[in-house]
């Protein structure tokens, strides 16, 4: 009985977010979409791999996936200080759904080509740039208790990383069977989930000020603000790296494993599965710690981990063992970005919050998508594998580099931890 009493009080604290309403709707809504979302991502990559053959198109399309999102980026987080964000999330939401309504049509209809990938790629980068910058910010929303909003960042890393789990898993079984246009489609069905919860969320919302003439001030102010305050800085100079040099691995998957591993398409579903597997693990960690203090310490240890994890999978011929090594890349990169989330998410200034979640997406999804188009090209001269060795020993510098700051990190950070009550008089072991 005492055992029994003990896993219920465990649990209860891992997910203890889901105790507040609108946050447990708009998980729900988020976590059915996101399943969605993945089954998509692969079955883009896979054929657009499958059409042309080419890892350089495969470095094009993870390009265009982010890159004009990056550019819009700014502007969406001065919005989401300004308008209601979830009026935001229900826009966008609804032109992803036209979005992969067009893929499945085009695919079920045998009309699709190259350029048709590439193109609506670019057109959901650009819906992305605000409906994650808006979500990111929205998750402070429908919390309640501030205490709470580091377990709810790691619960939605979880949700997220579930998805990723079960998403390729399905894509690669649909594929293999009926093709890619009915995960396509059933991608499209899956965002009426996050429209349906979103109407039943109910949030006073705060007052938004400030015009439209006023917004390119108002990202002016948040760079200055973001970036004169060191730890958000080294925190998304870390982050930017990370995405530059490591995510390219994901954008090689198919190439990965089609030509090293000599698999199909649920090959590259269950390498992607498997990261996901790590980084579910890693964001059910996260979720179990009890306070935000010593997430500063595992950024660079978490950048470390996933750059080894990225070199030893480039040697790896074996499918078992790359599994097992995608799981500890996976792990690594969940618990560095959600640390990042959370830590940036209690550092900052209420008002500027939609400005700094959205240099939080820049520094993914401007340098991922640099990142997958130096891939691509470099992967072509001298292939997968040393490319994905490259990007995983940049990866541990840049952690080494971040580690080296900490003391001076933790010192800027305790006087605010303090006021806000997170800490008493110690040093904050950020």
């Amino acid at each position: 009985m005492k055992r029994l009493f003990s896993a219920t009080a465990a649990f209860n604290s891992v997910f203890r977010a889901l105790r507040h309403r609108n946050y447990r709707l708009f998980f729900i809504g988020n976590g059915i979409s996101l399943v969605g979302t993945w089954m998509q991502q692969i079955a883009m990559s896979w054929l657009i791999y499958r059409l042309t053959s080419s890892v350089f198109l495969l470095g094009i399309m993870g390009f265009v996936a982010m890159f004009p999102g990056f550019l819009l980026v700014p502007i969406a987080g001065v919005l989401a200080d300004r308008w209601k964000r979830r009026h935001i999330i229900f826009f966008t939401q609804g032109l992803a759904m036209l979005q992969a309504l067009m893929l499945a049509l085009l695919v079920l209809t045998d009309t699709i080509a190259p350029w048709h990938i590439i193109s609506l790629s670019a057109f959901l980068s650009m819906i992305d740039a605000f409906d994650i910058t808006a979500r990111q910010a929205f998750v402070v929303d429908t919390i309640e208790k501030r205490e709470d909003l580091g377990n709810a960042i790691a619960l939605n890393s979880a949700m997220f990383n579930g998805a990723r789990l079960l998403g390729p898993s399905l894509a690669g079984m649909l594929i293999a069977t009926v093709g890619e246009g009915i995960c396509f489609l059933m991608n499209s069905i899956s965002y009426l989930a996050v429209i349906i919860t979103l109407m039943l969320i109910h949030i006073e919302p705060a007052k938004r000020e400030g015009g439209q003439a006023e917004i390119f001030q108002g990202i002016r102010e948040g760079l200055v603000y973001a970036f004169r305050f060191l730890p958000m800085r080294y925190i998304l100079l870390l982050m930017g790296l990370v995405c530059l040099m490591g995510m390219p691995y994901s954008i090689m998957m198919p190439a990965f494993a089609r030509d090293i591993l000599y698999g199909g398409p649920s090959t590259l579903g269950f390498l992607m599965a498997a990261a996901g597997c790590g980084a579910l693990i890693g964001a059910f960690y996260l979720a179990s710690r009890r306070s935000i203090l010593g997430l500063g310490k595992i950024l660079p240890l978490a950048a470390a981990v996933s750059g080894s994890g990225i070199i030893a999978f480039s040697l790896s011929r074996s499918l078992g063992l790359s599994l097992l090594l995608l799981m500890v890349v996976g792990a690594g990169m969940m618990v560095q970005f959600a640390s990042s989330n959370t830590i940036l998410q209690t550092i900052v200034d209420d008002d500027k919050r939609g400005r700094v979640m959205s240099f939080f997406t820049m520094a993914w999804m401007g340098t991922a998508p640099l990142g997958s188009l130096m891939a691509g090209g470099l992967a072509g001269l001298i292939g997968v594998p040393h490319t994905l060795a490259i990007g995983g020993f940049a990866c541990i510098l840049g952690a080494l580099f971040y580690a080296r700051q900490l003391p001076l990190l933790r010192s800027i950070v305790h006087p605010l931890y303090a006021k806000r009550g997170i800490v008493s008089g110690q040093q904050p072991k950020i």
